[in-house]
């Protein structure tokens, strides 16, 4: 099986700079953290290929070429190679210039499975995810906390997914897109002492526009649809969750709770 991680490296929320003038996150220069969303989707897959040590992981990025060293981190985790797409003629992209442009790249390789993450501290849209499933015709599903690893077959998958008011199954064909939320629980590995100055480089490409081909106006800027109107800053929220039984002590439990919310 060969899965594909599309993760972003973003502005470390805690510091980070803005260009006021063209509305959009300055990347170049400044701290970069993986998307914590993202890093679920990279640590689910790398722990496949933990038990399943036939199966290729491979991490795509859209980025300036500043990010090969956080790359080449994750690498020594044991994923297999990295694609990072990096031209200056995609900077400011919006989201569906995008999703178009890694669009393009997924559609000249092979796949078995996509993982991504649902949201990104930096944006928040959780737009591309879905605009990839579209140019690439696949069935998406978002904010997925749990994958039945065991139920992975060569045709479908089983996951489950926050959907607010519940947790719900959902069986999947593969191909298919998978999006994570930090809630998943799935934590990245640490690099092990031996790897710690492993040289993965030759395990790095780096393509651009010479490669994709895009209109230089269907790109960046200029490409883009979007306006922002404005920003905020989001952080993470830790969403208290209370599994109970329906026997008396469960009840007892949800009564307590109701009763101390008001609704009884």
């Amino acid at each position: 099986m060969k899965i594909v991680c599309l993760v972003k490296f973003i502005p470390d929320v805690d510091n980070f700079s803005y260009d006021y003038e063209k509305n959009t996150l300055v990347r170049e220069n400044v701290k970069l953290i993986l998307n914590p969303d993202d890093a679920c989707a990279l640590a689910f897959a790398l722990g496949v290929k933990a038990k399943r040590p036939e199966t290729m992981v491979e991490i795509v990025t859209m980025a300036p070429a500043s990010v090969i060293p956080l790359v080449e981190d994750l690498l020594r985790r044991n994923a297999d190679r990295a694609t990072i797409i990096s031209d200056r003629l995609y900077a400011g992209s919006d989201t569906y210039v995008t999703s178009r442009i890694i669009g393009r790249y997924l559609e000249s390789i092979e796949y078995d499975l996509i993982l991504t993450g649902t949201h990104t501290l930096d944006g928040d849209t959780s737009h591309v995810p879905s605009q990839i499933a579209e140019i690439l015709k696949l069935e998406q599903l978002s904010n997925i906390v749990k994958i039945h690893e065991e139920c992975m077959t060569g045709k479908r998958v089983i996951v489950e997914a926050d959907t607010e008011k519940n947790l719900s199954k959902f069986e999947m064909e593969l191909p298919c897109i998978l999006s994570l939320s930090h809630e998943s629980k799935y934590k990245l590995p640490y690099i092990r002492y031996k790897d710690l100055e492993l040289d993965v480089r030759d395990r790095i490409s780096v393509i651009g526009n010479e490669v994709l081909s895009f209109p230089e106006t269907d790109t960046g800027l200029k490409g883009s649809l979007t306006r922002v109107n404005r920003t905020f800053v989001k952080s993470l929220q830790k969403k208290e969750r209370i599994v109970v039984g329906t026997d008396e002590e469960g009840i007892e439990t949800v009564y307590r709770f109701l009763k101390s919310k008001g609704f009884i």
